[in-house]
């Protein structure tokens, strides 16, 4: 019987390039209608995820379902999707109309069905009365507006986007992550979107999976990944995190920093060590004498909104996203309330990520530029 809330299964999909494995025996199940987000570093096997979906690349190991039916080996013009890359190639010397209406021109349609399709996708993607305008005088937004629409006009079940909000400015781009997301409900259709920008996933996604390595390392909607990440690398790489070495002496009671917090989870041996995260915003600066924890401000960035603070706690550089402004070398108290305490099992990713000894705004940007490098 065919299972409708399945409709692309990937088994065991392994892929290697120059020996290095790319993708290590993933299993993957997508609903219909859904939207969901690859999310991850580059490198880590969500473009080449996408590609095994869209049929540009096969698999070495494992096998591609779609709607219940085997595709492997199905060419991509003959699988129900289509893709959007984060270049959009575009044909300069067509104008908008003509662009969009490519695909159905090839299929030889009527040129009254031409014409109507490519009005309602028009007006789908808030381009009316722009038909006759070359793409070459468009600005970024509206052009990716227009690989939308050329996408979407042939109908197909499932929308791929590789990163195709990732040469726009961060206000156009955020417009248009609140459009693709408007399209896809209207449309209703499943949208598989690649990215390595963690708010874009949140922001957009029903369903998030975070990748490394070439695996799958949590499913979940963007709620549940950042309230409850499954590993050090989940917790570091959705937003801001402390990850401290702690134990567990029994269930409600971590210990951690030296001391003993209530906290909500349970279902670890006596004693067992453990990683503990705790959320930036989830920390309240208290006087010393009121603080679980006291410990020394070693930086203050004010942001807007917030001030990120640095504080050192016995060597380990505490993050604390506060609107209370605290002055650099004064001594706070930090209070934890049980529900900010999230523990997890220690996993191959301990110890590799923690404190914020060398945070800095600086050294972020050069992280996201050399990946935006790589990416292209």
């Amino acid at each position: 019987m065919k299972d409708t809330n399945k409709l692309i299964e990937l088994k065991g999909i392994s892929v290697s390039f120059d020996g290095e494995k790319i993708l290590d025996e993933l299993d993957l199940s997508i609903g219909n209608g859904e939207f969901v987000t690859l999310l991850g570093a580059s490198g880590c096997g969500k473009t080449t995820t996408l590609r095994i979906i869209a049929g540009f690349l096969e698999p070495d190991e494992g096998e591609v379902y779609f709607d219940s039916q085997l595709i492997n080996g199905v060419p991509p013009h003959k699988r129900k999707v289509n893709t959007i890359f984060q270049r959009y190639a575009l044909f300069p010397h067509y104008n908008v109309f003509d662009n969009i209406a490519y695909g159905l021109k090839v299929r030889h349609l009527p040129k009254a069905e031409i014409k109507e399709r490519v009005n309602e996708m028009l007006k789908l993607v808030n381009l009316e009365g722009f038909g006759h305008r070359r793409v070459s005088k468009l600005s970024g937004g509206q052009q990716q507006r227009v690989a939308i629409a050329r996408a979407l006009i042939n109908h197909p079940q499932v929308l791929l986007l590789d990163e195709p909000l990732a040469a726009l400015d961060l206000k156009l781009r955020k417009d248009m992550q609140k459009e693709l997301k408007n399209i896809q409900k209207a449309l209703g259709i499943t949208f598989i979107f690649v990215t390595h920008d963690q708010e874009e996933a949140l922001s957009m996604s029903d369903t998030v999976i975070v990748m490394d390595g070439g695996k799958i390392q949590q499913i979940g909607s963007p709620t549940d990944i950042y309230n409850e990440p499954v590993n050090a690398f989940v917790a570091d790489f959705i937003g801001e995190s402390n990850i401290i070495d702690g134990v567990m002496p029994c269930n409600y009671r971590a210990q951690f920093a030296g001391h003993t917090f209530d906290c909500l989870d349970s279902g670890f041996e006596p004693n067992e060590p453990v990683d503990i995260v705790i959320r930036p915003e989830d920390v309240d600066i208290v006087p010393p004498s009121n603080g679980m924890l006291t410990g020394v401000v070693t930086s203050v960035t004010f942001l807007g909104v917030h001030y990120e603070i640095i504080v050192d706690i016995c060597g380990f550089k505490w993050m604390i996203q506060t609107t209370d402004f605290c002055g650099e070398g004064e001594t706070v108290g930090l209070s934890i309330d049980p529900d900010a305490i999230h523990v997890m099992k220690k996993s191959e990713y301990s110890g590799r990520y923690g404190d914020y000894s060398s945070f800095s705004e600086e050294m972020d940007t050069i992280s996201d530029a050399a990946e935006e490098e790589e990416d292209d």
